[in-house]
C-alpha cells in the first residue's frame, strides 16, 4: 500500500528533527522504533550550531513513549558517536537498559567514550567490521580544582561507567580497566581502540553484523517475548 504525501512528510520531519522513526512495513507486521544516536551527546550545556549532536532532553521523553506505547514491539538503536556529556550519556544508557520492549543496538562508525555504555545498553549488541570503540578514562574540560574531593568524584563517576558496562556485557572489570588505562596505544592519551571483531573478543559486543543481522535478531527477541506472553 502506497503511503500518502502527508505520511511521507511526517516521516521526513521525524528523521530530520529527531533522527527517529517508527517502521511497520516488515514481514511480521511489527512496529519497530528506530533511535539514532550520533555525533556528540549534548548535556546541560548547548553545543555550537555546527556540531552534530544527540540531545538527551529529546531522547529521554522519546524512550518513555517507547515504553508506554503498547503498539511499539521493539527498539533498534543505531550509534555513531564520539562521546560527550558523561551524565547525559549514562542517563540515556540507563533508560535504554530499563525498557521492557526488546532492544538491539548496532554500532556504526564509532562508539567512543560514553558511547561504550550506550553501545551495550540493549538486550543484544552488534558492531560492523570497521566500527571502533575508544575506551579511556573520564576527561574533564576546563579548569578543575586539584583537591581530593574532585578526584574522588571523578573516580566514583568512572566506577559507575565501568559497573554499567560490565553489567550489560560480557567483559570483566579487570579487562576494561586494562583497556581504559593502557598507555601504549593512543598518542598523547591513555586508553585503547577496539575495531569490529576485537570488541566481540573482549566481550563488549555480542556479535559482528550489520543492519540485516540487527533486524533479524530484534524480530527473534520480539517473537520470544510474544510467545512467552501467550
Amino acid at each position: 500500500m502506497e503511503r500518502s504525501q502527508e505520511t511521507e512528510r511526517y516521516i521526513e520531519e521525524q528523521i530530520r528533527e529527531n533522527g527517529q522513526l517508527n517502521m511497520t512495513g516488515n514481514a511480521y507486521g511489527y512496529r519497530i522504533h528506530l533511535l539514532n544516536i550520533i555525533g556528540e551527546i549534548e548535556g546541560h550545556q548547548c553545543l555550537g550550531p555546527g556540531v552534530k549532536s544527540t540531545k538527551y532532553e529529546h531522547v529521554l521523553p522519546e524512550l518513555a513513549r517507547v515504553e508506554e506505547d503498547e503498539s511499539i514491539d521493539g527498539l533498534l538503536v543505531l550509534l555513531n558517536t564520539v562521546g560527550g556529556d558523561v551524565e547525559a550519556g549514562l542517563a540515556i544508557a540507563e533508560m535504554i537498559a530499563s525498557l521492557s520492549v526488546p532492544v538491539v543496538t548496532l554500532l556504526l562508525g564509532g562508539g567512543h567514550s560514553i558511547g561504550v555504555p550506550l553501545s551495550v545498553s540493549g538486550d543484544y549488541s552488534f558492531i560492523v567490521p570497521t566500527a571502533t570503540m575508544v575506551i579511556h578514562p573520564i576527561r574533564i574540560n576546563g579548569p578543575v580544582l586539584g583537591v581530593k574531593h574532585n578526584y574522588e568524584y571523578i573516580d566514583r563517576m568512572q566506577d559507575r561507567i565501568i559497573s554499567f558496562t560490565c553489567n550489560h556485557s560480557k567483559i570483566n572489570g579487570d579487562d576494561i580497566k586494562k583497556l581504559m588505562f593502557n598507555t601504549t596505544e593512543l598518542t598523547k592519551d591513555v586508553g585503547s581502540i577496539l575495531v569490529g571483531a576485537e570488541a566481540v573478543e573482549y566481550g563488549l559486543i555480542h556479535e559482528v553484523g550489520g543492519i540485516h543481522e540487527a533486524f533479524q535478531y530484534l524480530y527473534r527477541l520480539i517473537n520470544q517475548k510474544k510467545n512467552s506472553n501467550i
